[in-house]
Parts: C-alpha cells; structure tokens; sequence
C-alpha cells in the first residue's frame, strides 16, 4: 500500500512519478528541442517519462524508436503529470494549447512570449482583433492601448518586451519553473502567487574544442590559419545584437578579425546587405543553420565567441553555455541574468549608444590576450560541470514536480488597473524650464545648464534604469541646418515621475564653434523622442559666434 507521499527523484521508489514529457523534439530547429533531447535521458532515470507527440511536428527515427511518443490526445492519461517546455516561437504554439487545456508543471524558457502571440495573430492574416482581445486579457486596458499601433503595422519592441503576454498561461499551472534566478524574481515580482522555481540548465559536457577540427572549418571557409576568429553562433535575431557586432569589425581594434555567423538568421536582419555595405565580404562569414557536429566545428574554429542580448525574453542562452561546456572564452552584455555570470569565465559589454565601440575594445584586448582566453575557457567548462550537470538538473526538476503535482494552479485574475507608463503611452503633456543660457554665450565657453522637466500627463514618466520606456534628456548644439555640431548629452532621469512630478537635472557644456540654437529634449527610451510624443522640447537660437 502506498504512503501517499511524493516520489522523492532519485529513489527506489522514482518511478511512481509519471510524467508526460511535452516539448518540440528535433529536428526542430529550437534550442529547446535540443535541450529536451538531452534531458529526457536524465529524466528516465528516474522517473517514470513518456513523451507526447506535439500535432504536426515530425520527431526523429532513432527518437521515434528510442522514446515511442504517444499521441496529444493521451496528454495526462492515468493521472501523468505534464510537463511542458515552453518558448516564445511557433514551434511551441501547440505546447501553449495543450498547457492551457490541461494543467501541468511548465518551464518557461523565454519570460516574454509577446512574439508568439504576435506570430499566431498578426502573423497570419493580419488578426487585429485577436491580437487585441488577447494583450487585453492579459493586461487590462493597457494592454489594449498598446495593442493599437499593430492596427497600423506598427510595433513598439519596448511593448514587446514589457508586456510578456504570459500572465493567464501561468496562472493556469501549477508550478513554473525557470533556469536563472534572475527570471525566478521578475515572476515573483509581477505575481506573487505564482508558484516559481529557478533549476539549472542541464547541458552535457562534450568533448572539448579539437584545433584540428577548427581548423578544416576555417579551411572550409577561407579563413586564414593565422587570423583572428570572432563567433556569433546560434540564431540570430535583433536581440543578439549580431549588427553591432558586424559593425565593431570595421574599426581598428578588429581590423584583422574574422567573424563567423553560424546559425539560421531571422528574416528581419539583412547582415548580407550589412556586410556588403561596411566592405567586409571577405571577412564576415555567415553560414546559416548548422547541424550538431558542424555547430561543435564552428565553436572550434573560434577564438572568442560573441552572446550578447539586448533587450532579453528573460532566456538563459543554450548555445552560450554549449560553447562554454566546450571550453571557450566568451562575450555577454552586462545586462540583466547575463550580468550575473562570473567574470572568470565571460566577458562583459555594457549596452548602450557605445555598444559597438565597447565590443571592439574588448573583443580586441582579448585576441590580444591568449593566456586571459585559455583561462576564461578553462574556467567555463569547470563551470557548467559543477553548475549545469543534466542529472542534477534533472534531479531538481523531479523534486519541484512531486512537491507541486498535487496543488491546483493559482488560477485566473483580472489585471490589476494602473495608471499608464511612458512605456505604452502616446501624449507626454508637461513643461521644460532651462537656466544658464543667458546671452551673450561665446564660442568655447562652458556653462552649467540647469532644467527642470515637470509631468502634466496622465502616464507615469518611468526613470532611465528600467531600460525600455524610461525617461532620458539628450542636450545638443545644432547648425542652422540643424546639423548636430557636438557629442550628445543623454541626462538619466533617476526617479519615477508620476503626473505632476517634476525632475532637475544639472549639466555642464562648452558652446562649440558655429553653434546657432542649443536643444534640450526629452526621450523615451526603445520608443521616441518628445517631438514625436506631442511633450515639451526646449530651443534656444543663440545667434552666430
């Protein structure tokens, strides 16, 4: 007779845990499909794992023989527990049906799934409307006024990211889990009574980089022996910033450098016209979606691999820890789950406007660093074998499973309704004050320049650290042709600005030569500036030096 107790992973007793593995499977070009073929091993171990067959994707013979996946219909059958993997594509538009229709335990491998919904509306047909009704359902009226551009095929990337489109799928499971405790803290934070827990990725070590192998791969594209090698690998989307990376092979600091682009490209990114217009055909090599043992050459053939992200879905980056269990150094932006990895073992960029010249400089020094490199990728192995074992991973998996499979999903809740941020709003009523430009004001003299921005919308004005939607005021000098004459000034605005606020700010700057007319101007960042938003804008002619 049973004690009615969980199954505790990794005992005799693991195989009372039935669980009903949900996930694209390859040849799915996902890095979740590959993911889940290296997890489900570890999973059967122990515990007792079926995998379902998602509608209309095809799984591999050898998976087929090995796994024998049942059909969706059978989902949850004889009380198996699901278990979803879930991403923000149409690769997982199946899965997102199947979770909503029978709760599980899910693990969200992107935090935004605001491009699934846009792939699954707007994307076929041009479904206005059930683009709409959707972001309302999830967030209320906001989420229908940021829905409006779409009706004019406009969309706002800040939108994107900001309102992740996820909050009804994941209050219908009953646990959630996540691989950083970065995205583990945005969910607490958003909804609390979510049930949330950050698990490593399990990755396997494979076999470190063969020289030999990197070297018939650079062959085979007609890279010099000698030549210093940059890896942009995985797919490639605006967010792994793959442009700015391109452009930073045109300055100085690379100008030796070799780039390879390996991995299918997202139809939005023309890099060949990129390429071809900085002249670096010979010198940027883009070979489109790679196979497992070719995408293991290509780490090899690379002295340093690139994996930046900005903004982020809340991912933690596959293809980034592969190459680390290879053993290479590598490249993140110091932003959000990516700025928590060591130092020891990735280099870190800051974004921003000087992102390209950031990731010159230090991809530079460390091409120039052999030793630095060689321990970085030593580093980087040693750190996904102690922190990204699969059978740890999976251990830990099961554990949260036979904790959560019993408890009922928190269930539905209507948007809480909020005041508008600068994030989604569109009139930025208000008024700009400026001291310190009395006349006359000769050619190289500096002045600080005090202003006072006040609200007099009906948003909250967002400060400049949460990245998208926040307020920042850029100062410039203008010709009379309105040719910028100077460098901007951006002046982070650091506190919330709720209707009626008001922010001073203090800068100093030196009149340059032929300077007409100073503008001061507030902007909103991943949106617009103020010209465009109907808010406040500053000008002052100051007639010829």
């Amino acid at each position: 007779m049973g004690t009615g107790k969980p199954a505790r992973p990794g005992s005799d007793h693991a195989k009372d845990l039935p669980i009903d593995f949900v996930s694209p499977l390859p040849p799915v070009r996902s890095g979740i499909s590959d993911y889940s073929a290296d997890l489900i091993p570890a999973l059967e171990t122990m515990a007792d794992v079926r995998v379902v067959r998602l509608p209309g994707q095809f799984i591999l013979p050898e998976l087929e023989k090995r796994w024998h996946p049942v059909d969706a219909e059978r989902l949850g059958e004889g009380s198996r527990l699901p278990l979803y993997q879930m991403g923000n594509n149409l690769h997982h538009e199946a899965v997102l049906t199947l979770a909503a229709a029978r709760p599980g335990v899910l693990t969200l491998h992107d935090l935004v799934l605001h491009h699934l919904l846009l792939a699954r509306t707007m994307g076929r047909g041009d479904d206005f409307e059930a683009y709409q009704r959707a972001l309302t359902a999830e967030q209320g009226w906001i989420g229908w006024e940021a829905a409006r551009p779409a009706l004019w095929g406009g969309y706002s990337e800040a939108a994107q990211f900001a309102l992740p489109a996820h909050r009804r799928l994941l209050r219908s499971q009953r646990g959630i889990l996540v691989h950083s405790a970065w995205a583990a803290e945005q969910i607490r934070e958003e909804d609390p009574e979510i049930r949330v827990r950050a698990i490593p990725m399990g990755v396997p070590l494979p076999e470190r980089v063969d020289e030999r192998e990197g070297l018939e791969f650079r062959r085979r594209l007609g890279i010099p022996e000698e030549a210093p090698v940059l890896g942009s690998l995985g797919f490639q989307t605006p967010m792994k910033r793959t442009t700015e990376v391109i452009r930073a092979l045109s300055r100085g600091e690379l100008s030796r450098a070799h780039l390879i682009v390996a991995g299918e490209v997202a139809p939005i990114l023309d890099l060949e016209r990129l390429v071809i217009d900085l002249g670096l055909e010979s010198r940027v090599h883009i070979t489109g979606f790679l196979p497992y043992d070719e995408f293991h050459a290509a780490i090899s053939a690379c002295d340093l691999c690139i994996n930046l992200r900005y903004p982020t879905a809340g991912e933690t980056s596959a293809s980034m820890l592969r190459i680390l269990a290879a053993g290479r150094a590598v490249m993140v932006s110091e932003y959000a789950q990516f700025g928590a990895l060591p130092d020891e073992i990735a280099a870190k960029v800051p974004v921003g406007d000087h992102e390209v010249e950031a990731v010159a400089a230090v991809a530079g020094d460390l091409l120039n660093d052999e030793m630095r490199r060689r321990a970085m990728a030593a580093a980087a192995r040693e750190y996904v074998r102690e922190n990204h074992d699969p059978v740890t991973a999976a251990r830990q998996l099961l554990a949260a499973c036979s904790e959560w499979r019993e408890l009922p999903p928190p269930g539905p809740l209507a948007p809480a309704p909020r005041r508008p941020t600068s994030l989604t709003w569109s009139f930025f009523g208000g008024t700009l004050e400026v001291e310190g430009v009395e006349l006359p004001w000769r050619v190289g003299e500096e002045r600080e320049l005090s202003i006072c921005l006040t609200n007099q919308s009906f948003a909250d004005w967002l400060p400049t650290r949460v990245g998208p939607g926040g307020m920042v005021v850029r100062v410039e000098f203008l010709d009379a042709e309105r040719i910028h004459l100077s460098r901007r000034r951006w002046l982070r605005v650091q506190q919330d600005m709720p209707p009626g606020g008001r922010v001073e700010l203090t800068t100093r700057i030196r009149r340059p030569e032929g300077a007409h007319t100073l503008l001061i101007e507030p902007s909103v960042a991943g949106n617009s500036t103020f010209w465009d938003l109907h808010g406040p804008i500053w000008m002052r002619e100051l007639g010829s030096p």
